[in-house]
């Protein structure tokens, strides 16, 4: 008998790439909201999702991830590190986000960033680290420490972002602060080649724990390129910023129904 919860199936079950949750993750949040154009970041959301506030949030993120534990031990398949991009709307009623797109430095997370509705591409993902420490090169979190974090896909740079922190407490921003959707789509090649449907879902997201959250501002630039569509969700206007460590475990994910894109 072959096992495994995602390819490659084996005799064991070991060598697949991802295994099944919970997902346990810590590591340290960037998180970058500012202004777009509302008619642009409308174009983002699937059809009825709900009305696009203007408003975008980003995070740059380096995690460290387990299931069991033993990733632990073996940290070249439990640390990476993406760049996160959120469209803030309107839902019946409530402040919700909706993920179009996310670059990643590592293939585990990809996949299970596809099976939770978490759109992941592989990019090259780099941002300051803060020690705790009073020396020049520790980046603390204090008034007046500056950071940067930056994005490339393919050889193109496609964003950057330079953070300027001001000794306040920060806010809970994007997927730290109100429900996170993103889309599952089943593409297949068997018979006629087809997209298939796509699935509004909802990741299970349980076991939140976050530190202190140190706030700043942030100017956050994205480029051109041929291939990715993050530039026509530019900002129009300065971001608000926080930065700190946080802690979520992924239970699974909730099917909210079949979409139009």
């Amino acid at each position: 008998m072959l096992r495994g919860f995602t390819p490659p199936y084996t005799p064991d079950g070991r060598s697949s790439l991802v295994p099944a949750p919970p997902w346990h993750y810590a590591g340290t949040v960037l998180s970058m909201a500012c202004p777009t154009e509302p008619a642009a970041a409308a174009r983002f959301l699937p059809q009825g999702f709900g009305r696009a506030t203007g408003r975008i949030i980003a995070h740059v993120c380096e995690w460290q991830a387990t299931t069991d534990g033993w990733e632990l031990l073996d940290p070249v398949n439990a640390q990476y590190r993406e760049f996160i991009l959120l469209v803030e709307a309107e839902r019946d009623g409530a402040a919700v986000n909706f993920c179009p797109m996310i670059w990643v430095d590592q293939d585990i997370s990809l996949i299970r960033g596809w099976l939770q509705g978490w759109p992941k591409k592989l990019g090259q993902v780099w941002m300051t680290r803060s020690y705790g420490l009073d020396h020049p090169a520790a980046a603390p979190l204090r008034a007046g420490t500056r950071m940067g974090a930056s994005l490339a896909v393919k050889d193109r740079r496609l964003a950057e972002a330079a953070v300027t922190l001001d000794g306040g407490e920060g806010q809970s921003l994007g997927f730290l602060a109100g429900p996170t959707y993103g889309l599952v789509g089943a593409p297949s090649i068997i018979g006629e080649p087809t997209a298939g449907a796509l699935r509004l879902v909802l990741p299970g997201i349980t076991g939140r724990v976050a530190g202190p959250m140190a706030s700043g501002t942030a100017e956050l630039r994205f480029f051109d390129a041929p291939r990715d569509e993050l530039a026509a969700l530019r900002p129009t206007g300065p971001a608000v910023a926080a930065i700190g460590n946080v802690a979520i475990t992924v239970t699974g994910a909730t099917d909210m129904g079949v979409v139009a894109g």
